[in-house]
């Protein structure tokens, strides 16, 4: 088959593996509330399952290292998202390749897609990276290989960069240290060989919604705080029994670390009030482009996309301490009509990137978070004959900015139809090597998995000194 080919039918909602992974996320995310799990039980049963043979431990040290950021913020497009139309794209290409756009000159004198004249306006306090290799054009593999910095295999299951920050770093104040807006990613994998105590906390409710809440992020009405803390009182004296009969205390520590986080961010108003926006101001909110539709929907209206209230959200949890965010955007995967989707989707995508890489560095919080639009992997240089383009893994676009990143930096360069990278390519191990750097963590530091095994954070990445400032 050639590679630019469709690799699979698809539809106007993606290929047919885009599709599986969309309706596995919502199986997966909707499970826990059908079995009305309490959020402390959900804390319990992740550490419960992860005792024993699942446990991971530093094997070595690593090396010390000065984080230059406290915190990241993934923005992930689901799909593939097209840098054609984006941050890469072709002018002088035949129409074929270069696509129906064309082009805004940025505030340091490079070129976007002309979808992106928001971002252009801040392109001073960012990196482009046009030279971005990664390997396999499947949806789940790639998503997996992108949150890890392994491919899969059926050997062993790695964890996500999430799950290792929050394995090295802990916590930074009240709340979880790695946070999923609205839930996890459903191809990228999980803990893996870590302890399920450092998966993500997953808001299970999207903040660009109406009716906008928490999942079990509130005590019941019919429950008082005194009757809470009654309860925690006899866990307590449960747990003090048991420990006299002499129990394994490291299972009951566990378990109390756990409920701990339950209880606090069940009775924190300033743990409660970060996942909230109800203090922003109305300039923040059009900074961010809360109001910015696309096409129209089904019902023949516009409606707003809720990246805004998103990446309010996660900017709100970086600054109470929280150390990884993650949060997803759009259905990328265009084998079908790429110009509607690029017209339905870019203009929130466009203000939502520039009002959180402006408001971050107004707030003086630029220079300690690591803001990273990610994709799986990026699309075919030609547009196929359903006027969309395929699966392109060979070379794609990622931002970068904040967090000791260069500023106003368009780092390597794609051949002249985006098909290969030119200069500077830039390895995906590499990269995720390089932001586990900022933020002091050894990537070639071993965790010992299951006892046993050793297994380096990355393997093989090395360091990118240019992208740093």
């Amino acid at each position: 088959m050639s590679e630019f080919q469709k690799p699979e039918p698809a539809t106007r909602q993606g290929c047919a593996g885009f599709r599986r992974m969309s309706r596995r996320h919502a199986i997966q995310a909707g499970t826990l509330g059908g079995l009305g799990l309490s959020m402390g039980d959900l804390f319990r049963l992740q550490a419960s399952a992860a005792e024993g043979n699942s446990g991971a431990f530093t094997m070595e040290k690593g090396k010390q290292k000065d984080a230059k950021a406290l915190s990241v913020i993934q923005l992930h497009l689901g799909g593939g998202f097209q840098q054609q139309e984006s941050f890469d794209p072709k002018p002088e290409a035949p129409i074929e390749i270069r696509g129906a756009f064309g082009v805004e000159k940025t505030k340091t004198g490079e070129i976007l897609s002309e979808n992106f004249p928001q971002t252009a306006k801040v392109a001073d306090k960012l990196t482009l990276i046009r030279s971005l290799v990664g390997k396999i054009p499947d949806h789940g593999q790639a998503t997996y290989h992108l949150f890890t910095g392994y491919t899969p295999t059926t050997v062993i299951d790695f964890p996500q960069m999430g799950s290792i920050v929050s394995h090295e770093l802990g916590n930074r104040g009240e709340l979880p240290p790695y946070v999923a807006i609205p839930n996890k990613n459903a191809f990228g994998g999980g803990t893996g060989f870590l302890s399920s105590t450092y998966g993500p906390f997953e808001l299970g409710a999207d903040p660009g919604k109406r009716g906008y809440k928490v999942k079990d992020f509130s005590i019941p009405k019919n429950v008082s705080l005194e009757r809470v803390d009654r309860r925690m009182t006899a866990r307590q004296l449960i747990e003090q029994r048991i420990r006299e009969m002499e129990s394994n205390p490291a299972t009951l520590e566990t378990m109390d670390d756990f409920y701990k986080q339950a209880y606090t961010l069940l009775t924190s108003e300033k743990a409660q009030g970060a996942f909230v926006l109800d203090q922003e101001k109305e300039e923040t909110f059009q900074l961010y482009g809360r109001d910015v539709v696309g096409l129209k929907g089904p019902d023949n209206k516009y409606h707003p996309k809720g990246l805004a209230e998103r990446l309010m959200v996660a900017r709100r949890l970086v600054e109470s301490g929280v150390r990884f965010v993650t949060v997803n955007y759009g259905a990328w995967d265009c084998h079908v009509d790429v110009k509607n989707s690029t017209l339905d989707q870019m203009p929130a995508l466009d203000h939502g990137i520039a009002g959180l890489i402006e408001d971050l560095d107004n707030r003086g919080m630029l220079d300690s978070t690591i803001v990273w639009v990610t994709t799986e992997f990026g699309r075919t240089p030609k547009v196929n004959k359903d006027a969309g383009r395929d699966h392109w893994a060979r070379c794609y676009s990622n931002l970068i900015a904040g967090g000791g990143f260069t500023r106003g930096q368009v780092y390597g360069k794609s051949d002249a139809t985006g098909a290969e990278p030119a200069s500077d390519a830039v390895l995906l191990e590499d990269l995720l090597f390089t932001i586990y750097h900022q933020l002091g963590i050894d990537a070639e530091k071993e965790l010992l998995a299951f006892g046993t095994r050793p297994i380096e954070i990355i393997n093989g990445g090395k360091l990118v000194p240019g992208l740093l400032a």
